[in-house]
């Protein structure tokens, strides 16, 4: 794997052993072109696995970025992979969930790319809301299945779909939280 753009671009990434399922080139390109440059903006990553996404948020300008991953036996190629990024960055090992709930700030943009087989994805979104995670106007995206996006509303508390992209199998979710979320992206 290689990270797409930005300062980092062509940058090698180490896949962790264990299960991993890494985002797509294509589609990491894809998500950080809709995104534009993150100069000076937070940018969290759940279900970090290699840290690629976190990564190439912070080539193009997201800082700090913060990973969360509980699975252990990832953490060191996690930090091998952090060793170039200059950005303020900090690695979470711990459960999602767990981070979640204890989490005491905001976040400009918060990824999500849980297992496919994990059960009960549309939760994580909830959470996000429930706890305050995101910045006014800030982003929840979430990568997941095609064949779950019929079980993701258009709305999850101040959460509000403004975009939604294909990959394959894959499908994309974005969520703005607060009241200008429908002026947003189509």
């Amino acid at each position: 794997m290689r990270i797409t753009g930005g300062q980092y671009v062509r940058r090698g990434i180490i896949c962790p052993p264990g299960v991993i399922r890494p985002a797509m080139d294509r589609m990491r390109e894809s998500l950080f072109s809709i995104l534009g440059p993150l100069y000076g903006q937070s940018f969290l990553d759940l279900f970090s696995g290699s840290g690629c996404v976190a990564i190439e948020a912070a080539s193009r300008g997201a800082s700090p970025i913060h990973m969360v991953e509980a699975d252990r036996g990832k953490e060191e190629t996690i930090r091998k992979n952090l060793s170039f990024v200059k950005e303020d960055k900090h690695l979470f090992m711990m459960d999602v969930d767990r981070y979640l709930a204890s989490c005491a700030r905001r976040y400009d943009i918060i990824y999500a790319d849980p297992p496919f087989r994990m059960e009960g994805k549309t939760e994580l979104a909830r959470k996000v809301s429930k706890y305050g995670l995101l910045e006014d106007d800030g982003l929840f995206i979430i990568h997941f299945p095609e064949e779950e996006d019929r079980s993701w509303p258009e709305t999850i508390g101040d959460l509000h779909l403004t975009d939604r992209r294909k990959y394959g199998r894959s499908i994309l979710r974005f969520y703005r939280r607060g009241e200008n979320a429908d002026d947003d992206r189509k």
